[in-house]
């Protein structure tokens, strides 16, 4: 054998690669390659093979990772900013557990991106119970404004919801009642402990970094709003502080400091009553009073009860089992579930026997996406308001009739929903409009921030808060230094739709999360920021460590491919019908065979489609944490 079909062979046995046969990237397992090698037919017959190993490889094991996969014993943390992985890092150290942690950490993030989530955001958790051994979600997103309605919209907005601007756009704020869920049931830590690192940043500085500040220079909506300019604006002649300055918050901090303040006038009554006491400060005292009172002033549609009535919701999560994994998701008001709709389908088509990044694995882990978004907007929103065929939707047989969609050497341009509650015995059949818009012009995607943390007892939380979009609605609540999330843009305005505005209901949000136990004992914990993309980033994570054997940092750093054929999120739901991208580190090749399957690819930067954190625990308890180097994500393990 020539020194190079040696070489070829020892890549190849170190990845799962393609083959080229008849225009198509084909997949080829171990035990096939090694036949044809030693027939000595393959690298002579079919030399492109070589080019999609070398690729490949490349990808995966050959590149040198641009970070470690940072490894401990005790304990690991990964979030989206440095600050925020460090003090949860801090906490547990100083003794608090996951809960704890995730919650001083979150704290942080909402200072240092602040952008992206805070105070006044939304959130989606999952968290990982050691001492009962549950997976348990909790539903933090925030709800409609009673005033809110379709018909108030129609008559008042031109039956349009704002995109991501002013107070129409808003829900309730979720996060502060996530904080005090986590701290009451699982927590060990106070109030006054957990958000004291945030208040010292917010009161005395913190350097200002990059993208934080480039966000607030270049924003032009914050400008817009008396009460923002003061926040954001704070130096001579209306200048915003620049990276590497420190910048101070004191509004917010003076806010947080308020339920530090509630907290210690109701501790004689025990650590359980003063939790309630600074929790019930935001939401029924004097900050609640203030958030309606700047509402009904300028024009937005909260009131004193929206607040007063508000509680996030602790909930059973769902389920999906992949090869031995049981993979955990959200279940009400957000997009998780349609990540196991999609492993569902691709259980069926063995990824690992196709390669990982061929073109017949992107191909399938795309047309999977689009079936499951699909089922997504037909089914998923609130349950307090629609009933979700849960049983159809995450079985194997529903699985195995949707699987039949896909084609293996065409891509489908259309959206189409299936009949889940055909497989849900005693469902009655569901007949809902769909709201799809494939003309309007682009809207904005948004953004959200991420925390996952894992402790010495293997308690585990998975934090996705968010603001929806930059700044949320952009408008500062009064002196109250903090803005609220703008998700109400992602109701829909048509009667009957699953999704559809009404008062009191939670959005579906992309926010999601995901935790995955093996025989029982946790395995995985991840997420990630990015609007409708949320769910494909953490598939394909999942997938390269599930399938592909890659340990968190490699799976985090791999080559990534997206979709946005269905209907977007957010208003006005546009769908870019066939359109499917691509790192423009996935070969040449590859794409070139996904275009000939109809794929309407577009080619992005090397570094562009994820912003992803996870943490891998091994079977002798070693902790693996990884984070996206395409933005300021890090990890930390002990």
């Amino acid at each position: 054998m020539r020194p190079d079909q040696k070489l070829l062979e020892r890549l190849y046995l170190k990845t799962h690669s393609c083959f080229r046969k008849g225009g198509d990237y084909l997949a080829a397992n171990g035990e096939g390659i090694f036949q044809y090698t030693h027939s000595k037919m393959l690298f002579r017959a079919i030399p492109a093979f070589a080019l999609c190993v070398l690729a490949s490889f490349a990808q995966t094991r050959g590149t040198p990772r641009t970070r470690p996969v940072i490894r401990g014993r005790t304990h690991a943390v990964s979030s989206m900013k440095p600050e925020g992985t460090q003090v949860a890092d801090r906490i547990l150290r100083e003794g608090g557990n996951a809960f704890d942690a995730a919650v001083a950490g979150q704290a942080v993030l909402g200072l240092v991106d602040a952008n992206n989530n805070g105070i006044g955001g939304d959130a989606m958790l999952l968290l990982y119970d050691a001492k009962s051994r549950r997976v348990v979600s909790i539903d933090a997103e925030g709800t409609a404004p009673k005033l809110a309605t379709i018909e108030w919209y129609r008559a008042n907005a031109g039956g349009k919801l704002p995109d991501s601007d002013g107070l129409l756009s808003a829900t309730v704020p979720g996060v502060v009642d996530a904080w005090y869920v986590l701290l009451d049931r699982w927590g060990t830590m106070t109030f006054e402990q957990t958000l004291a690192p945030a208040i010292e940043m917010a009161e005395r500085g913190f350097p200002m970094n990059d993208k934080l500040a480039g966000a607030i220079a270049g924003s032009k909506k914050l400008r817009k709003y008396p009460s923002s300019l003061r926040n954001y604006f704070p130096l001579p002649g209306g200048q915003s502080v620049k990276a590497g300055d420190i910048a101070t918050f004191p509004a917010l901090a003076r806010t947080m400091k308020r339920l530090v303040e509630a907290e210690r006038a109701a501790g004689s009554q025990g650590r359980r009553a003063a939790l309630r006491a600074a929790r019930d400060e935001f939401y029924k005292g004097s900050i609640a009073r203030e958030m309606a009172r700047f509402s009904e002033e300028n024009g937005g549609l909260f009131r004193y009860e929206d607040f007063a009535s508000y509680s996030a919701r602790v909930e059973e999560p769902v389920m999906t089992t992949y090869r031995g994994y049981a993979v955990y998701k959200n279940s009400s008001a957000n997009q998780g579930p349609a990540e196991l709709i999609a492993l569902n389908l691709l259980e069926g088509l063995d990824p690992k026997a196709m390669g990982h990044n061929s073109a017949a694995y992107i191909h399938a882990s795309i047309e999977a996406m689009k079936l499951a978004m699909a089922d997504r907007d037909k089914y998923m929103a609130d349950e307090q308001f629609v009933r979700i065929p849960w049983q159809g939707l995450l079985s194997k047989e529903y699985a195995a009739e949707r699987r039949k969609l896909i084609d293996p050497v065409k891509a489908s341009p259309d959206f189409r929903p299936g009949a889940a509650e055909k497989f849900a015995p005693g469902f009655p059949e569901v007949n809902r409009p769909a709201d799809v818009d494939v003309q309007s012009s682009e809207g904005q995607n948004g953004d959200t921030s991420y925390i996952a943390v894992a402790d010495r007892d293997r308690n585990i939380v998975s934090f996705t808060p968010s603001l929806h979009n930059g700044f949320g609605t952009n408008v500062v609540m009064g002196e109250l230094g903090f803005s609220f999330n703008c998700r109400g843009d992602y109701f829909s305005l048509v009667p009957g739709h699953a999704n559809a505005l009404a008062p009191g209901k939670r959005p579906r949000t992309t926010l999601q999360s995901t935790i995955v136990l093996k025989d029982g004992a946790p395995a995985m914990v991840m997420g990630s920021p990015g609007g409708d993309d949320q769910c494909m980033r953490t598939m394909q994570t999942f997938l390269n460590m599930a399938e592909f054997g890659m340990d968190p940092q490699r799976a985090i750093e791999a080559a990534r491919w997206s979709t946005r054929s269905f209907p977007m999120s957010y208003w006005p739901h546009r769908m870019y019908r066939g359109e499917a991208s691509v790192e423009d580190r996935v070969p040449e090749a590859v794409r070139d065979a996904l275009r000939k399957k109809g794929h309407l690819l577009k080619v992005t930067g090397s570094w562009s489609l994820g912003m992803n954190a996870a943490i891998a625990i091994g079977e002798n308890g070693v902790l693996h944490a990884g984070a996206d180097p395409r933005v300021d994500a890090y990890a930390l393990a002990w």
